[in-house]
């Protein structure tokens, strides 16, 4: 039985586990589309899902002009992710998101407007989003922004490792970062769109479990394909394949181009249908997103009065 509150220890090497892999990708696109129609989530139960989908979003800012303007903004929003009204209608009380996602420069001024609550705050590092830094370089990025109180490192692996296949020097870099997080949680961001084949996502994502990465992430949300259904669901199988193995529970974090409430949904179905719903918990299930929240707000504000609300009348995230 797998224990949902053992980080993952990781393992060395073990090429067995995944070498032989091959994807069946039309396969896996005809399941990922039957899933966006295999639940018909509607009112009362269509709202729950929206709810929960807030608790388990990493509210993000990764703009070249950032500010601690903006990440206190942010902050606020992560705070309280919905108007008043929408959430007395709901009975609701307390909701925030899981976390806020910002660079290691803005990681204090998020610790600063979040003191008090309970919500973590999320560093990109490794030279994000490219990764194309020397080791060194990548390992101190991930140690300054623990050190400016980061609870979580959402780390970018060496793409052209994976695509020539050196398995072996891509898991030990990444069991390098692993130990540079420390307590910090990491999570590791595989950047699928350019990873090629749905063989290479799977194998990818076993590499990065066995070197330690406590969640696997699809997208840094920069490349020119982000998260998609099919590469989801290579990946939870992955990683339930890996706790299968280990009793290990891997978390798994889909981010970039999610934009719409529909999208929180498919997701969470597919986590379902996969994994089950201990998966469907910020400590296992994150959402990377900003713009989604603001079309979440809108449906949940069309639940609680029956009128649907302008984009405008919403607080940006």
């Amino acid at each position: 039985m797998t224990d949902p509150h053992l980080r993952n220890p990781g393992i060395s090497l073990d090429r067995s586990w995944f070498e032989e892999i091959t994807i069946n990708t039309p396969a896996a696109e005809a399941r990922a589309a039957h899933l966006g129609t295999s639940r018909s989530l509607k009112k009362e139960w269509q709202a729950a899902w929206l709810v929960n989908a807030i608790r388990c979003m990493d509210l993000t800012t990764l703009a070249g002009d950032d500010t601690e303007a903006r990440v206190a903004r942010l902050c606020a929003k992560a705070r309280a992710p919905l108007a008043d009204h929408i959430l007395t209608g709901l009975g609701l009380e307390g909701l925030t998101t899981g976390a806020v996602c910002v660079y290691p420069t803005m990681v204090a001024a998020a610790v600063k407007a979040l003191q008090g609550t309970a919500i973590p705050v999320a560093s990109v590092a490794t030279g994000f989003p490219a990764g194309l830094m020397p080791l060194p370089l990548r390992l101190a990025e991930i140690r300054y922004a623990v050190d400016q109180g980061a609870a979580e490192i959402d780390i970018v692996i060496s793409r052209a490792l994976a695509l020539r296949g050196d398995w072996a020097q891509l898991h030990d870099e990444i069991a390098a970062m692993r130990e540079a997080c420390g307590a910090a949680h990491m999570k590791a961001i595989l950047a699928t769109g350019d990873l090629q084949t749905l063989s290479n996502v799977y194998k990818t994502s076993m590499v990065a479990m066995q070197a330690g990465a406590d969640f696997i992430k699809t997208s840094t949300g920069k490349e020119g394909v982000n998260a998609t259904l099919p590469v989801s669901l290579t990946m939870v199988r992955a990683a339930r394949d890996y706790g299968a193995r280990t009793g290990v529970k891997i978390g798994f974090k889909p981010a970039g181009g999610m934009k719409t409430a529909k999208d929180a949904l498919n997701w969470q179905i597919l986590i379902k249908e996969e994994l089950g719903t201990d998966w469907l918990k910020p400590d296992l299930f994150r959402l990377g997103a900003s713009s989604m929240l603001g079309d979440i707000e809108r449906q949940l504000e069309t639940h609680v009065t029956g009128r649907y609300a302008a984009s405008h009348r919403h607080a940006l995230a």
